[in-house]
């Protein structure tokens, strides 16, 4: 990529994110979850986990904040979708590296919203939520690498699912995907109560990963206990980010190229008859 589209990337996904900033709807989609999620936490806070003598508000946090990052994946299938199907992408196409100075702003935009979206819940959180680490250079670290293998892991898969589906009617079937693999993650609730099978099921994707990562860099060791194996098994944790980064990263590629090959302005025509039947 030549540093122009960089640039310009740059540009454009700064423009975005503090547009959803100043816009009613995406402001309110900004604070909603956050808001919804710390009440529920809030009735939790007096709930223990078995006899661990932990609060599963407690527990659920660090948890949330992790199935926050993996949902950048739907929001980048989202409005990739969205751009194809209303022309944007095919205008990207038409300039010099267009098509890699949207994917760069788009990163730019959906990361920083995920980013945003975390200091919205974990500010607050922290403050309501006892039994919250949020201290010392470990923690720090542990925090930042989590976050970009997380990031890194999840965006370039959500580019990939985006390219797949040339109607945003269809994401409808990303989202239920993804809630499904949120509910057997251990986010709201310690995986070690779900059956040894679904443990399994659950490890193989990204937001187990990411949910005991941000535990382990938020809550206090002892919390541990209540994991798999009793530990916060760090080297594992980076180990299946990055494998989900590096295949995101050589694939997404790969599907994006033969997507924007195949858009025209005939496709686009063709997608636009199909929805005016569909409202008429």
């Amino acid at each position: 990529m030549n540093t122009a589209a960089g640039r310009a990337g740059w540009s454009r996904g700064a423009i975005e994110f503090r547009q959803s900033f100043t816009n009613g709807a995406d402001l309110t989609a900004h604070l909603l979850w956050p808001v919804l999620m710390l009440v529920a936490l809030w009735f939790l806070r007096d709930r223990e986990f078995g006899d661990s003598g932990l609060a599963l508000g407690t527990l659920a946090l660090p948890g949330i904040l992790g199935m926050n990052v993996a949902m950048g994946m739907v929001s980048m299938s989202q409005h990739l979708t969205a751009d194809r199907e209303d022309g944007t992408l095919l205008r990207a196409r038409a300039t010099p590296d267009g098509v890699r100075g949207y994917l760069v702003g788009k990163v730019v935009s959906v990361g920083g919203g995920l980013l945003a979206d975390l200091a919205i819940l974990m500010v607050p959180g922290a403050l309501l939520i006892e039994g919250m680490r949020v201290d010392g250079a470990s923690s720090g670290l542990t925090l930042g690498w989590v976050l970009v293998l997380g990031l890194v892991a999840t965006l370039p898969a959500g580019a990939a699912l985006g390219s797949l589906f040339a109607s945003t009617r269809s994401q409808g079937l990303v989202q239920l995907l993804v809630l499904g693999v949120i509910s057997i993650s251990g986010v709201f609730y310690p995986v070690t109560s779900l059956p040894d099978w679904l443990q399994g099921v659950a490890q193989v994707f990204p937001i187990y990963w990411l949910g005991l990562g941000m535990r382990s860099a938020l809550l206090p060791d002892a919390a541990a206990a209540v994991e798999i194996g009793g530990s916060w098994r760090h080297l594992e944790t980076a180990g299946a980010l990055g494998l989900w980064a590096v295949a995101g990263l050589v694939v997404a590629p790969l599907v994006l190229r033969r997507m924007a090959r195949r858009e025209s302005g005939s496709t686009m025509a063709v997608r636009r008859e199909r929805a005016l039947q569909r409202v008429g």
